[in-house]
């Protein structure tokens, strides 16, 4: 009886062994034959951790940006695709509920400084008389053109930065038409202003702690920019100005602000006609062209039009891979 169930035993060891390496052989010949194995991890994890890293490096790294119109030509055309570069000025925490405009609490660290000459994208502020935007997390590309306490003039065309010349960049467009001093433009900021697009100024650019002194003539200048910053601007009797309900003369400035203009300067909505930039709002700088092509309007789903291309889709290969300087 003990030699039957020890026979047994052994029996049914030896059709384990076999059956393991009979499985054995057969993933070998899988191997062999290119047949793939099971996977050890399902399609939707990996699927799921590629999204988590694409997510972290959009938020925090680099960002995909569409140049839909002509305001920096030729510095960046119609149809140019972009990587901008978001952890050069800042490291910020996403500022919106995703696909929403409801704002949530969020970081914004500063790493390293904006300078004058750089190509910025950053989130518009509004037109010049709204102290909201129609839309909000709408993206602009520009240059910045004056820092924080910097004086803005232009004369002529000819920008000037405390007084010294700011070079056109080499790729800008500047035509030979220009509106001559005297001329007020109504659309020109700040409301009120006696400038216009090609003679402007001059005007100091607000920082941290500057101090506005507040009076009826230039009220209407700076009540959008007041409320803007968090305030509400109203008038008691006797002509008084009151911030908050409080009578007062001047005004302590909270944050630091850019000044943006386009290269494509008679064709460009910047910071002549809709005002100061709020260091803030800034998202990242323009860092290399990865891909270029003009879509044009006719096609239905085109950019915008630009009269200097040829009317059809065509691929711009000379600008892929430019840096954006």
């Amino acid at each position: 009886m003990a030699d039957n169930t020890t026979g047994g035993n052994r029996s049914r060891s030896y059709a384990e062994i076999r059956a393991s390496r009979d499985a054995k052989t057969q993933s070998d010949v899988a191997k062999v034959m290119g047949k793939p194995e099971k996977p050890k991890e399902s399609w939707l994890r990996s699927l799921i951790v590629a999204a988590l890293i694409a997510g972290v490096l959009r938020t925090f790294f680099i960002e995909a940006f569409r140049i839909p119109t002509g305001s920096m030509k030729n510095t960046l055309l119609v149809g140019d695709h972009l990587f901008v570069n978001k952890i050069g000025y800042f490291i910020e925490t996403p500022k919106y509920i995703p696909f929403t405009e409801t704002e949530i609490p969020h970081l914004h660290i500063k790493t390293w400084g904006i300078h004058r000459g750089d190509v910025v994208v950053f989130e518009y502020p509004g037109d010049r008389d709204a102290v909201v935007p129609r839309e909000k997390d709408v993206k602009y590309i520009k240059r910045c053109i004056g820092e924080p306490g910097d004086v803005i003039q232009i004369v002529n065309k000819q920008v000037y930065v405390n007084g010294k010349i700011f070079q056109n960049p080499s790729e800008s467009i500047l035509s030979s038409d220009t509106e001559k001093a005297g001329f007020v433009d109504p659309n020109i900021f700040p409301r009120g202003a006696q400038w216009n697009r090609d003679n402007f100024g001059p005007l100091r650019i607000p920082k941290i702690g500057d101090t506005i002194m507040l009076t009826k003539e230039n009220i209407d200048r700076y009540e959008v920019f007041i409320e803007r910053e968090g305030h509400k601007v109203e008038y008691g009797s006797n002509d008084q100005i009151l911030v908050d309900g409080k009578p007062t003369l001047e005004y302590r400035v909270q944050r630091d602000y850019l000044w943006m203009m386009g290269d494509n300067r008679d064709d460009s909505e910047d910071s002549r006609f809709w005002g100061f930039a709020p260091v803030d709002n800034v998202v990242g700088s323009g860092l290399i062209i990865y891909w270029s092509w003009y879509h044009p309007p006719s096609s239905g789903n085109g950019d915008g039009y630009d009269p200097d291309e040829v009317q059809n889709t065509h691929v711009r290969w000379d600008r892929m891979g430019q840096i954006i300087h």
